[in-house]
């Protein structure tokens, strides 16, 4: 084949005339008109990559909270452990949620930061240094351990009250009511569950021996031997929240137990109508946690019309811009 040929042939392979792409022309924001941080964010939706997703999912919110959907809002405990708290916080003391989902460490580090600071460390901090002196670390948050020993202080007397009334009455607590009354207790409007307490909003932890919790029962079971949590209350009414309802949204910060718990609460209504997930879980090994939302349609805990997104990266960046266009907007 000639020189000439070839090129004729390269050139017809990669320079072809194409169909104009439907949808919105990608710009992002100019700085030549100053910085307005509302415009900033509403810029997202034709950045493009994960600006874009996120932009999505701030309309779904919208569309949720405009349609009075019954909203679930699940989190991992590092949201708690974080400065996200006092989003979530805010989310509880004006009922924006319907139902909280969350682990074992999303309920103590809320209830133990009533009782002591949390501290910015450094991710490279040494382990062996830290633990000499007595300092946990999530990332770069600094736990000293002395707030788990005010925990426990804390909560033993709860324990107590409710195993006199198993004795008494044979009533054994779910998990729900027991962060109930943590909120009750603790009586701190700086906390989640306080708000979740005074509004009635149920708080679900499917892994509550997951933690400091799980410890403090340890302990409290080594004398107290009959004492008993009955999980079997709580997925009976997490999964008739989901019924009746007219439309149901989802809201899922990270991944694991609490984003299937969620999920599969609404299988029983066949579907939430709408749906976003904010995590960095990949999909490749099959687990749930990276799972796309199009998988959860396949099972039937998201509706097949749902509006839906995931957006891949650090909720605790991209919850509080959330929330600001959203939830928070007209405040």
């Amino acid at each position: 084949m000639k020189k000439e040929e070839k090129t004729n042939i390269a050139r017809k392979n990669i320079l072809r005339r194409s169909e104009e792409a439907g949808g919105l022309d990608i710009r992002g924001y100019d700085f030549n008109d100053g910085v307005n941080w509302e415009e900033l964010i509403d810029s997202f939706k034709t950045t493009g990559i994960q600006a874009t997703q996120l932009s999505y999912s701030i309309d779904i919110i919208n569309e949720m909270i405009s349609e009075k959907a019954f909203i679930y809002l699940g989190y991992t405990s590092n949201m708690v452990t974080s400065g996200v708290r006092d989003i979530i916080r805010y989310l509880a003391e004006h009922k924006k949620v319907g139902v909280i989902v969350t682990t074992a460490g999303g309920i103590e580090e809320d209830i133990i930061k009533c009782l002591g600071k949390f501290k910015v460390g450094d991710f490279r901090a040494k382990g062996a240094e830290l633990r000499e002196k007595g300092i946990n670390r999530a990332g770069n948050i600094f736990i000293p351990n002395s707030r788990y020993c005010d925990f426990e202080d804390f909560i033993i007397p709860i324990l107590e009250e409710f195993y006199s009334e198993q004795k008494k009455t044979g009533e054994v607590v779910s998990p729900s009511k027991l962060i109930w009354k943590l909120g009750e207790k603790i009586n701190n409007p700086n906390s989640i569950y306080y708000w979740c307490w005074k509004n009635q909003i149920p708080v679900f932890c499917p892994a509550l021996t997951d933690g400091s919790l799980g410890d403090m029962i340890y302990f409290f079971k080594s004398s107290h031997p009959d004492f008993k949590v009955d999980i079997a209350e709580d997925i009976w009414e997490m999964n008739n929240s989901t019924l009746g309802k007219e439309k149901t949204g989802i809201i899922i910060l990270g991944s694991g137990i609490i984003k299937h718990h969620i999920c599969n609460a609404n299988m029983f209504r066949n579907g939430a109508d709408y749906a976003v997930y904010i995590n960095s879980s990949p999909e490749f090994d099959g687990s749930d946690s990276g799972a796309l939302p199009e998988e959860a349609v396949s099972w039937g805990k998201i509706a097949v019309d749902a509006k839906r997104v995931k957006v891949y990266g650090d909720a605790s960046i991209l919850f509080p811009l959330i929330v600001a266009r959203s939830f928070a907007k007209k405040k």
